[in-house]
């Protein structure tokens, strides 16, 4: 995922520009693939609890839309490409491909619980690491990914904890 830095009046040093819009792009990657999963879980859940869950996994999906939006404008910010096509997101992304077998409304949050875990730890190694850069916007708009990814893994592990 090699893309041109443009120039810039952004201060920030050029090799900052790019390491974070390599990083910007991975959660770009992983996060647009966690929302097309979100909707798919949203389409495809059944059971009980099926109203509760459709409309929560379409709550999430559309957060995570709003993340997604922002986090590629913060990498054309930086001078650089949102990488953010279907086709770019699936080539780059670290999650699992979502399960297509047919399961019940608990098999759906299973899923879910193990992407969003994935995507909330790797989004808090994000922050570190443009925290190392000294880029305390990236930092920001990372904390701020990670408040909504904590708050959506807590409601998907309520629906399976005692």
């Amino acid at each position: 995922m090699v893309t041109k830095t443009l120039k810039t009046h952004n201060d920030l040093a050029a090799e900052t520009r790019e390491e974070m819009i390599k990083l910007l792009n991975q959660e770009l990657a992983d996060l647009s693939d966690l929302y097309s999963q979100t909707k798919q879980a949203h389409w495809n859940v059944k059971g009980e609890e099926f109203i509760a869950l459709h409309k929560l996994f379409d709550e999430f999906a559309e957060d995570l839309a709003g993340y997604v939006d922002e986090i590629a404008e913060r990498a054309v910010q930086l001078g650089g490409t949102a990488m953010g096509t279907n086709r770019m997101s699936a080539a780059n992304t670290r999650l699992e491909e979502y399960p297509t077998e047919p399961m019940d409304s608990m098999g759906h949050v299973e899923a879910l619980i193990e992407r969003y875990a994935m995507a909330a730890a790797s989004t808090r190694a994000a922050i570190d690491v443009a925290e190392e850069y000294d880029d305390m916007d990236t930092v920001d708009l990372f904390s701020e990914v990670s408040r909504g990814m904590d708050k959506w893994l807590w409601f998907l592990e309520a629906h399976v904890q005692p």
